[in-house]
């Protein structure tokens, strides 16, 4: 027996556990959030704020995401928190600097300057990206179950992703088919989308749709929150928590009960009384999901067509607070840093992911004069950088491009590979043992990952089922559509509220009624 019951439990701090999350609280069901020991996109040392990952807001002008708010009425209030960027990103090649801005004439200048002999497939390769992502715009504008599981799931996604371009062998979308083999140009368009994914491109490539989905993320006018992910978590947390679900962070559940081939409870790691529950919604993989189940209640179908996941490359971040006189004046908020051309790719100077913060934005009294940079680089899982060697690599990048950022660290560190914080306030270099960095894991942290999936799924697009491999339990994490990224991610959260609604038809009344009401900030 129990004494406590939710209708759903989340687990999970990723964007899509907390999407879901806020998305049923909105909708009436009692649930519970634990944490699952994952923790907040920021860590501090003394008074330094410090990044655990890395976040760009991509997923802004998704008709996905503007359905959220407006389910949730905020809409007018998530706006607030917003500031455009301009420019939105920055690329920095070996001798090439281009920078993408959303104004077309200067965009174009910037081409005119770096590639003038690409300039009109440049051109074509964006009035057709345009025309890619506003019909992808119009079928995820639909309220409909990604990647469809029922016959009526199916069959409605079906008459949708007719209209869905760069899919079909009448179109089949080399976006970048016009390039010389060898031009720049291919790696500078293809490197945001890169690091947009959740599949390991290196292994598994992206399908065009994809591609194209992902670079229009970056390129159709890209909006930053000035706190980052943290920011983000906390107005899903706020919403979440005003809706009346219960928040458990610091904890995890340790084993998901199974009684009758479907979930009915979990079990929380320390306790001995069971928590009831009619449904799970996790971000980890159906593979850990299984094994909280302790392989009880998984079906058939999961055990003979369940898709095998391998997590083949690692997001690892690198935070340096540098004195903001030792960067250029022009650096932009995203800039994407390549290492200096060679006949071979060296491990130890990797392509870095750079993001800019000002210190004051995250900590009002933090000084003035001092900068955030994070560094995100993508590090195999078998290759010849091992982690205790990723932070030299990442800082070589970094050098490269910023000859004199050694003279201006002030503080250098990353929670990935169990390495002491290097503290260069004294102007020399002065190690801090992890013990002391409180906020963090004495132990390496894990990296998001990026996942290599056979055999592919929906469209292409598609890893593990949203329905997971137990009865009752549902996957809203990196592994449904790992091809599309954040927006992905959204699309698995969205589509898993609709199915946990309908089953209940009291719920879809009150839904129905939510549509009626004005929202307000």
């Amino acid at each position: 027996m129990t004494s406590r019951h939710y209708d759903v439990v989340v687990l999970g701090r990723s964007l899509g556990s907390l999407a879901v999350a806020a998305l049923l609280a909105r909708r009436d069901f009692s649930v519970l959030l634990m944490g699952q020991e994952q923790r907040s996109p920021a860590y501090r040392f003394e008074r330094f704020t410090l990044a655990r990952r890395s976040f760009s807001l991509l997923f802004g002008a998704s008709p996905v995401w503007k359905r959220i708010l407006h389910e949730l009425a905020q809409s007018p209030s998530f706006k607030r928190h917003t500031r455009a960027l301009e420019p939105m990103f920055t690329l920095c090649g070996d001798g090439r600097r281009l920078q993408v801005s959303s104004d077309p004439k200067l965009f174009g200048q910037e081409i005119d300057r770096e590639f003038s002999e690409v300039r009109q497939l440049v051109d074509e390769f964006y009035s057709r990206l345009g025309n890619a992502n506003a019909a992808i715009d119009a079928v995820f504008a639909r309220d409909m179950v990604w990647p469809p599981h029922s016959f009526w799931d199916r069959l409605e996604t079906a008459r949708a992703s007719s209209a869905l371009p760069l899919t079909g062998d009448a179109d089949p979308g080399d976006l970048l088919g016009k390039f010389p083999i060898d031009h720049p140009y291919r790696e500078m368009a293809t490197l945001p989308a890169v690091f947009a994914t959740d599949l390991d491109y290196a292994m598994m490539g992206l399908p065009a749709l994809a591609l194209a989905r992902l670079h229009g993320c970056w390129t159709r006018g890209l909006d930053a929150l000035p706190r980052g992910g943290q920011e983000l978590e906390e107005f899903l947390l706020e919403r979440f928590a005003a809706h009346g679900g219960a928040l458990v962070e610091g904890r995890r559940i340790e084993s998901i009960t199974v009684r009758g081939g479907r979930v009915v409870g979990v079990v929380e790691e320390g306790a001995e009384e069971p928590i009831g529950t009619e449904a799970v919604v996790t971000c980890v993989s159906g593979e850990a999901v299984a094994d909280m189940a302790g392989g009880q209640g998984i079906t058939k179908r999961a055990r003979r067509e369940w898709p095998q996941l391998s997590a083949t490359a690692g997001r690892f971040v690198v935070s340096c607070v540098v004195r903001t006189e030792g960067l250029p004046a022009l650096l932009s908020a995203e800039n994407f840093l390549l290492p200096p051309e060679s006949p071979y790719p060296d491990p130890r100077t990797p392509v870095v992911h750079l993001q800019r913060f000002e210190c004051k934005t995250l900590d009002p009294a933090a000084p003035s004069d001092e900068t955030l940079l994070v560094a995100e680089a993508i590090i195999p899982a078998e290759g010849a950088l091992t982690l205790r060697e990723a932070r030299s690599a990442v800082m070589n990048t970094l050098n490269y491009h910023f000859p004199f950022l050694s003279r201006h660290l002030v503080l250098v560190d990353s929670p990935h590979d169990g390495l002491p914080l290097e503290d260069y306030r004294t102007g020399q270099r002065r190690e801090i043992d992890r013990i002391h960095v409180t906020d963090s894991s004495p132990k390496p942290e894990y990296m998001d990952h990026q996942w290599t999936v056979e055999p592919m799924g929906y469209l292409g697009l598609a890893g593990e089922p949203t329905l997971g491999p137990v009865p009752g339990s549902f996957l809203v994490g990196k592994t449904t559509l790992p091809a599309l990224g954040q927006e992905g991610e959204l699309l698995s959260a969205w589509s898993v509220a609709k199915m946990l609604t309908r089953r209940d038809s009291v719920r879809q009344r009150r839904r129905r009624q939510l549509w009626s009401k004005i929202e307000t900030g």
